[in-house]
């Protein structure tokens, strides 16, 4: 017990050193783990960066952190990023890649011990296939490549011998609660949700709402995509199938609540009824700290939880009739194989369409269950690598087939 004790003082190894690649610099979990890299710029080195098209943003990356390789998914910006960094006189330019396969190239680069994935959506899931097998350890802020890789991702892991330690906060507060919980010890989790942006709507109210109404989430600052997805609670549902992938833990025995106060991040429940949960304030730094030290603990100037403050804090159980892509999500998993990449791309698929007018809100979960009704006769048990980028590229085909006056397929 002393010695316990001793070392959790320590908290951080003094010859911790960790290299780093991130993927999806320039977005939410890029800069938030690069200002992590700020904070402590001399336990971490950055290998590799990879972008989608903000140039102006990457460029600055580069010069500041001078990674050793770059993507840029956006191919027609390649020539303007390599001239806006000779304008601005980069001493070390890197070697860089174009296109999508170029960001497969910068996850496998190299010496990085830990690849970052925050590109958002399916298009994480090659470049994170191609680190794995590179033998790089994956800090995972992409949920999607679980939930559409899940049948690939795990025997791959366990093939070259890597570890994926979550990045989002509902997963690294599951995972920082099963710290010293002996194998078999866990009984239930139990996801806390925020409730979105409509939390505080009725349900009969929710024709009326704007793209606008939809990006204002409560509590955290996040993309667009998520925070639509937060406001369906569909980004509960696609944690419901992550957490079942990452913790073996069974549909039954995984539980969704509304915390509004998003305090505690997530629960766990073990075999002698305690129930074990991370806490403190929104902020995503925690989660992508914790994902990129594991299992140390490394001091930082963040604001301290301070429960007094605090006051109160409140659950209640999630509104089916307001969130329906809930249950759409454990049905999805229950059905396993490909149907859940099918759910994935078609939420994407809806989120896009809504965001540029071509469907209402409401339209989100009908053109999820019209994809997974098109995809059972398609249904694949045990589905390659090659089907899941088939099914989540024919989901997407299909959903985009959607109509608001269209009758779901029986």
């Amino acid at each position: 017990m002393t010695d316990t004790y001793k070392r959790s003082l320590k908290g951080l190894d003094e010859n911790f050193h960790k290299r780093i690649t991130i993927l999806g610099s320039t977005g939410s979990i890029g800069t938030q783990t690069l200002d992590i890299v700020d904070t402590h710029p001399d336990k971490f080195e950055v290998v590799g960066l990879a972008a989608g098209s903000n140039i102006e943003r990457l460029s600055d990356q580069i010069i500041k952190y001078k990674p050793r390789a770059v993507a840029l998914s956006n191919k027609d910006k390649i020539k303007d990023l390599k001239d806006l960094l000779v304008a601005r006189g980069c001493e070390e330019m890197p070697e860089i890649f174009e296109g999508d396969e170029g960001v497969v190239e910068v996850a496998k680069y190299g010496n990085a011990e830990t690849v970052v994935t925050g590109i958002v959506g399916c298009a994480g899931l090659l470049p994170t296939v191609a680190a794995i097998k590179a033998g790089k350890d994956i800090a995972l802020a992409n949920k999607e490549t679980l939930i559409s890789g899940g049948p690939v991702i795990l025997p791959l892991l366990q093939e070259h011998g890597t570890k994926c330690v979550p990045a989002d906060s509902e997963h690294s507060a599951i995972f920082q609660s099963l710290q010293g919980v002996p194998p078999g010890g866990l009984r239930k989790v139990i996801l806390t949700a925020s409730g979105g942006a409509f939390r505080d709507w009725d349900a009969k109210d929710l024709h009326k709402v704007k793209l606008e109404d939809a990006l204002k989430h409560p509590n955290w600052d996040m993309g667009a995509k998520i925070t639509i997805d937060s406001a369906t609670l569909m980004n509960k549902g696609l944690e419901v199938i992550e957490a079942h992938y990452l913790f073996g833990t069974p549909y039954d025995d995984i539980d969704v609540v509304v915390h509004p106060q998003s305090i505690i991040h997530s629960m766990i429940e073990t075999q002698d009824s305690s129930v074990i949960a991370q806490l403190g304030w929104p902020d995503m730094r925690l989660p992508l700290l914790y994902s990129i030290t594991w299992p140390h603990r490394m001091k930082m100037p963040y604001d301290r939880l301070d429960l007094v403050k605090l006051g109160q804090m409140t659950f209640k159980e999630p509104d089916r009739q307001k969130y329906p892509c809930l249950d759409l999500a454990y049905a999805a998993g229950r059905a396993g194989g490909s149907m859940t990449a099918a759910l994935n791309a078609a939420n994407e698929q809806a989120v896009a369409m809504f965001r540029k007018g071509e469907i209402g809100y409401l339209d989100i979960p009908n053109l999820i269950e019209y994809t997974m009704e098109g995809h059972k006769n398609q249904h694949i048990a045990n589905p390659t690598l090659e089907d899941i980028v088939n099914v989540d590229s024919w989901a997407r085909e299909y959903g985009a087939t959607y109509s608001k006056n269209q009758e779901l397929v029986a």
